[in-house]
């Protein structure tokens, strides 16, 4: 066990592309925890997807031995943490097991909205925050500019920020001695009864979850019997250690301390992020503060292109749901896609996410349906209903009101864009909030904001008015009654199930409008005449024809009595109105996604 007064657990925050991963990489250098044969960039980025997208989607703990300029040697915990919204309550519960966090702002961009909103989360905690300026080698860096901000921001003196390129590796050496002088060391008592935090697990196939814990008083040991307070399930731990590159057994891990455990727990869904480890033997009086169950704000049906590959479907679900645990889906049918499964995910992110591994590590080509977020139906017979299928709403009669979620959302943004957001938000149904200029260029403005109006383009829409510079953080406020309607789309008549959405009733037509006509677009031509409705209830709203091919039967006619023509066209003509009957219509994987890429007109 290592001494708690020359222990120092601490995370980096920042904004996404702030340069987060790169001076982990520097960190690992420069404490010569990694020889330079393992180096690589982004090397707490272990899944391809991350190194693709440059964004961290897992969270990564590494420990770090430090000798500093007082002549002690130092053990570093850095905890890394997924820089995106949907991954937010990852990152509360990493930097619960913190005390100290490094601030990461970009020299060019500066100030942006999730940096305002890690760094609240940060104090929340009652974490030493550290502003590091960093990139400063870049020929466009503003650092009186960004300077200027964070002591906006934190209060903090010219002499607190530090400056660094983690590129290069200029300041790092300064960085490591604020962490020695700045961070206090972790509190806790080792003879208490054991309390541990789960702030991350990994599956492993041979040993089952992995569980990383931040011990916060006690003592963890092999062959101790612990107790998972959500849960109440019991194990025996058969292995403890702390975290390189791999995983590194040993004897104990002690208060203070940061490491992972091993003790045949099946799924990473019974280790949760946010849990309680105790010693079952010796019980504490009261698991730690701030576990909640990560519950899913957006909501698809998958279902494979092929109907044979259902099983394969299922399985690879199943695969994932191992690895992530925020991950829930349930079997669901549809009467134009047959079998699949209902998703719930974090995100935009997380869903996109999902789909990219289902492609590549299981070689799955699906269909995903528009996706919705839960709604909550109150009945004329006061019970509450959860919604997230349009299929599942009940009868207009019965509903006495909708609840939709809203968000609490941020924009920061350069203030000459001020009014295009402001539209923007508008138009969106978002409730204006505040304004705050975090510098004379750059202010900070609050909306409560539909999540089914962010779902879409919302985030493409603020980039493409702001030329990029405006930063989107966000979230959830609460339920709140708003007039929203089915609409559902019909194709010759018979209602598609996989198309029908939720929307608000002054939106309703215009949606029907635009949906019909990016159908017409998307739908081949057949045979037959096909008709695309939108439909509140029985009532249209919008209807668009797709005109059939028309075989000219007429072409073998050289000459002749008109009369043989005409009867060739009847004959075509009676032909039609049977294939009308009984034919079906293709429509493409593109028309499920039509939805996300529609602007309303």
């Amino acid at each position: 066990m290592t001494d708690q007064r020359y222990i120092r657990n601490f995370s980096i925050i920042a904004h996404i592309d702030h340069g987060k991963s790169t001076l982990a990489d520097r960190l690992l250098e420069r404490t010569g925890t990694l020889s330079l044969n393992e180096m690589q960039d982004q090397v707490l980025d272990s899944m391809d997807l991350e190194r693709e997208r440059g964004i961290t989607i897992k969270m990564h703990a590494i420990r770090m031995k430090y000798e500093a300029k007082d002549g002690n040697t130092y053990v570093f915990n850095l905890i890394d943490t997924p820089g995106h919204v949907d991954f937010s309550y990852e990152v509360s519960r990493s930097l619960a097991a913190c005390e100290g966090a490094l601030l990461v702002v970009d020299a060019v961009q500066g100030v942006e909205a999730q940096t305002v909103s890690n760094l609240y989360q940060a104090v929340a905690a009652d974490l030493e925050v550290i502003p590091v300026i960093n990139k400063i080698d870049l020929p466009s860096a503003q650092i009186p500019l960004v300077r200027g901000e964070i002591k906006e921001l934190l209060g903090s003196t010219d002499d607190e920020i530090l400056l660094a390129s983690a590129k290069t590796g200029e300041g790092v050496d300064e960085i490591l001695e604020a962490i020695v002088k700045r961070v206090p060391p972790p509190l806790g008592n080792p003879d208490d009864p054991l309390r541990a935090l789960i702030f991350d697990s990994v599956y492993d196939p041979y040993r089952g979850a992995v569980v990383y814990v931040r011990v916060v008083d006690g003592e963890l040991h092999p062959g101790q019997k612990i107790r998972l307070a959500a849960t109440n399930a019991v194990h025996d731990v058969d292995e403890v250690g702390y975290l390189r590159l791999g995983r590194v057994p040993t004897d104990s891990l002690g208060a203070g301390e940061v490491g992972y455990l091993v003790g045949a727990i099946k799924t990473i869904s019974e280790a949760r992020v946010g849990d309680t480890v105790m010693d079952n033997t010796h019980l504490a009086k009261a698991p730690l503060k701030g576990y909640q169950e990560v519950k899913p704000m957006l909501f698809a049906g998958l279902y494979p292109v092929d109907p044979e590959l259902y099983e394969g479907l299922r399985d690879a679900l199943a695969r994932l749901k191992l690895n992530d645990a925020s991950l829930v889906y349930e079997p669901e049918s549809s009467m134009a896609l047959g079998f699949g499964f209902r998703c719930g995910f974090l995100g935009l992110l997380h869903m996109e996410i999902v789909q990219e591994r289902l492609d590549r590590e299981f070689d799955l080509d699906i269909i995903t349906t528009v996706p919705n977020v839960r709604y909550r139906i109150v009945t004329t017979s006061d019970e509450a209903i959860w919604v997230d299928n349009p299929s599942k709403l009940p009868a207009p009669a019965r509903i006495e009101r909708i609840e939709e979620p809203y968000l609490h959302t941020q924009i920061v943004t350069p203030s000459e864009y001020i009014g295009p957001i402001m539209k923007l938000a508008t138009e969106r149904r978002g409730v204006y909030k505040t304004t705050e200029y975090l510098s004379p260029q750059t202010v900070d403005i609050r909306f409560d904001i539909p999540l089914s109006e962010v779902v879409f383009d919302f985030y493409d829409r603020l980039k493409s008015s702001t030329r990029g510079y405006a930063s989107f953080d966000y979230e959830f406020a609460d339920y709140r009654p708003s007039k929203l309607v089915k609409l559902d789309v019909l194709i010759n008549g018979d209602p598609i199930d996989a198309l029908s959405i939720i929307v608000h009733a002054e939106k309703a037509y215009a949606w029907g409008r635009s949906f019909c006509l990016k159908l017409k677009e998307l739908i081949p031509r057949q045979l037959f005449e096909v008709v695309i409705q939108g439909a509140i209830g029985s009532r249209v709203i919008a209807r668009e024809v797709v005109r059939p091919l028309r075989k000219d039967v007429t072409a073998k006619c050289y000459g002749g009595d008109i009369t043989r023509k005409r009867k060739l066209l009847e004959k075509q003509r009676e032909g039609k109105k049977r294939m009308k009957q009984v034919g079906s219509v293709e429509i493409p994987q593109e028309a499920f996604l039509a939805v996300l890429q529609m602007e309303p007109s």
